[in-house]
């Protein structure tokens, strides 16, 4: 076989790789993955197959990959202090699904954040086949604080009797209560599941609270915060472990893909390494930084800041397209998601708010200084969205900043 790439996708991958180099990406589920993170992803673990776990595989000559896998598996157990990991699910729905499978009948009842209040898409969104298959109820933000009224999920848990209670999000800027979530599935007799995936990577470095001593099981995903390759896990209580393999395996998914399990265990490694806190500390304090410039710019938030690694801009009073200013914002260099906010009278596809996250900038070695400059850029890619020249004139800007600040 030949090792050169053919030249078509050697060409898209040279241009991926230089819009990543040349853009200043402000995604907040996205970040880079350390050379030795893509090189474990690239290594002859993807041409072996593994159904089944560590010591019980359906297929021979597993006498590597096992180690493999149980590598990660204690990382994971001991980075957040959990008693069983699971580092099979190929990212965070398959993950989320399983959680389902192993404590839920079709038609059965969970309570979770809306998606147009941060929830996510598998929370029992209509989109998605939680919202088809289960009764999701959903509670809501505050229409006026935007955090998160407790009484009012607590009344909804006793009302509906939900046999899961989700705590988790991926467009919410605050720190939940974790422990008044744990009253209220004790209370009703729910499992407490908390989804992580946006927020592990500050767990991991001590900078926000972590869920897995408090919640009955736990999932993420292993890429955003918590920088390592595009998959999931699955951390619980050991009385869960049994039940949440099979859902998993065989019950959603074949073969893991152990390549991308290497790509974990190395992760997991850098994230219990003394600078990754380090780095940890510097995603919130950048986040907060530019939460800040942007209400010096005059732009609306939700909760007025963050205390986490994102931001999510309300546009609804200045009449402001989430979607043409995320496109304007792109052409200016600057790379975002258009999103809905709390009580948005927006679609899905033209709604009123803007999600930014600092992940990746922190990686590359951004500081609050340059959080400030961003924002002044926002401003003003915001106030010239309509005039393609200025957007032009911001992207050479833009450019300069990212081309300073080098991709790991």
């Amino acid at each position: 076989m030949k090792n050169n790439i053919e030249p078509e996708l050697e060409t898209l991958l040279q241009l991926e790789a230089a819009r990543q180099r040349d853009r200043i990406r402000l995604i907040a589920s996205e970040n880079y993955a350390s050379p030795a993170v893509r090189t474990a992803c690239s290594s002859v673990l993807m041409n072996k197959y593994s159904e089944g776990y560590p010591g019980k595989r359906f297929y021979e000559g597993q006498q590597v990959v096992d180690q493999v896998e149980r590598l990660a598996m204690a990382r994971a157990r001991q980075l957040f202090g959990a008693e069983h990991a699971n580092v099979q699910p190929l990212s965070g729905s398959p993950a989320n699904l399983a959680v389902y499978h192993a404590f839920m009948n079709p038609g059965d009842t969970v309570l979770a954040l809306d998606l147009d209040h941060g929830g996510h898409l598998t929370h029992g969104s209509k989109a998605s086949v939680t919202g088809k298959w289960f009764k999701a109820v959903h509670y809501k933000l505050d229409p006026f604080t935007g955090n998160l009224d407790m009484g009012a999920v607590a009344a909804l848990a006793r009302l509906h009797r939900p046999k899961l209670l989700v705590c988790g999000h991926s467009a919410w800027p605050r720190i939940p209560d974790f422990e008044a979530f744990r009253r209220i599935a004790d209370e009703v007799g729910a499992v407490l599941w908390v989804d992580m995936a946006h927020f592990a990577g500050l767990v991991a470095g001590g900078v926000h609270p972590n869920p897995v001593p408090v919640a009955d099981v736990v999932t993420t995903t292993t890429h955003k915060t918590l920088r390592g390759p595009r998959g999931g896990m699955i951390l619980s209580k050991a009385i869960h472990a049994q039940r949440l393999d099979r859902a998993l395996f065989p019950g959603l998914q074949g073969g893991p893909h152990l390549h991308t399990i290497a790509g974990i265990a190395q992760a997991l490694w850098e994230a219990s390494q003394p600078e990754f806190g380090i780095y940890a500390k510097n995603v919130v304090a950048n986040a907060q930084a530019l939460a800040s410039a942007l209400v010096t710019e005059g732009f609306d938030l939700v909760t007025g800041g963050t205390q986490n690694h994102l931001v999510l801009m309300d546009f609804r009073k200045q009449g402001g397209d989430g979607k043409s200013l995320a496109e304007a914002l792109d052409l200016a260099g600057m790379v975002v998601n258009a999103n809905k906010v709390p009580w948005d009278a927006g679609t899905a596809t033209k709604p009123s708010g803007i999600r930014l996250g600092t992940p990746a900038v922190t990686t590359r070695g951004m500081g609050t200084q340059e959080m400030v400059q961003i924002a002044r850029w926002i401003r003003e890619a915001v106030d010239g969205h309509n005039r393609p020249a200025k957007l032009a004139e911001l992207r050479v800007q833009t450019t300069d900043l990212a081309r300073r600040f080098p991709v790991p």
